[in-house]
Formats: C-alpha cells, sequence, structure tokens
C-alpha cells in the first residue's frame, strides 16, 4: 500500500507539471516498463526509445487528466507501452508479407533445456524470430491477447496472426534444440 500511495502522489506532482516528479515516476517504472518493451524490439536503444515516448504519452495524459485514478496505474503504463511499440512498428516496417499457412511440424522440447533458460537466453531466442512473428508471440503468449484483438492491433488477418504465432513457437523450439 506504500507504493501505491507514492504511486499516487507522483502522479499528482506529474498533474501538476512538476518535472522533479515525473523525472521520479520515470526512474521508479524504469526497469518495468524497459522489459516490456524490449520484448518488441531487437534492441535496447529501440527499447529506449518506445520506452521516452511511452513517457511523454503518459506525462501528457496525465497533465490533462486523461488517466483515470480508478485503473492502476502499471497496467495502463503497460497498455501504453504496448501500444507505442506497435505503433513504433508500423512507422519503421516497409512492408508485411502476408504468409500462407503451412502444415506445422511437431517438434519435441527438452524440458530441462527450456527449465534452465535465463532471462537474457530468452530475450536472445527471441532477437532471432522475424520481427511480426515476435510481436504476435509477445502479445498473445506474454500480454494475453487473443487473435482478434492482435490482427486489429497489427492490421493483419486472425489466420495470419495465428499462422505467426505457430510459425513463433516452431522457430523457438528449434532453437531452444539446436542451442540447449
Amino acid at each position: 500500500m506504500g507504493k501505491e500511495l507514492s504511486v499516487n502522489k507522483l502522479i499528482v506532482g506529474c498533474r501538476k507539471g512538476n518535472v522533479l516528479y515525473q523525472e521520479m515516476l520515470y526512474k521508479h517504472f524504469y526497469g518495468y516498463a524497459l522489459s516490456i518493451c524490449r520484448l518488441y524490439t531487437y534492441s535496447n536503444e529501440d527499447a529506449v526509445s518506445i520506452l521516452n515516448d511511452s513517457f511523454l504519452k503518459v506525462f501528457s495524459a496525465i497533465q490533462k487528466r486523461s488517466f483515470n485514478d480508478s485503473v492502476p496505474f502499471k497496467n495502463w503504463l503497460r497498455r501504453i507501452l504496448i501500444n507505442t511499440a506497435i505503433d513504433y512498428h508500423r512507422k519503421n516496417i516497409k512492408h508485411i508479407n502476408h504468409l500462407e499457412i503451412e502444415k506445422a511440424e511437431l517438434l519435441q522440447v527438452n524440458v530441462e533445456a527450456v527449465s534452465s533458460l535465463t532471462a537474457e537466453d530468452i530475450l536472445k531466442l527471441l532477437d532471432q524470430l522475424p520481427k511480426l512473428h515476435r510481436i504476435v508471440f509477445n502479445l498473445f503468449e506474454i500480454q494475453g491477447y487473443n487473435h482478434n484483438e492482435i490482427a486489429k492491433k497489427l492490421n493483419i488477418g486472425t489466420s495470419t496472426s495465428r499462422v505467426f504465432l505457430t510459425r513463433a513457437k516452431k522457430k523457438l523450439r528449434m532453437l531452444i534444440n539446436e542451442n540447449f
């Protein structure tokens, strides 16, 4: 409860446009926000760029009083981070390849290898996925979006979302088997 109270105080300070409170809010959520942004990019530099763009939106929304206090701040921030990452992807994409559905092969994964993976290992594996496969995998498996929601966010078909998820999982299984 003490943490939530301090976050509320920081938000009140941000509403008043106090730069010190903005800096403290930024630092308080930096690690959490960066971990989310990093899931959607291939580099820490791009993740920090998304994070900074997100916080500009956060501070603007707080000052305009568009932030609803009834929603937990962390959940609201997460939504902004994910949407900003998707916007960043849209802005930087040259074209989207729509792929046909292929038969999925059943690959066995070494369970012991999976349980011994570190966060760094997982990020390295995710870095080897094609961009859209990675985004769909993160939205579906980590953030809990369904295929209809993903399709709307990324302007792709629902079946394309399913294909990208299937291919991402297949590639991850193959990479785990090869490297671990």
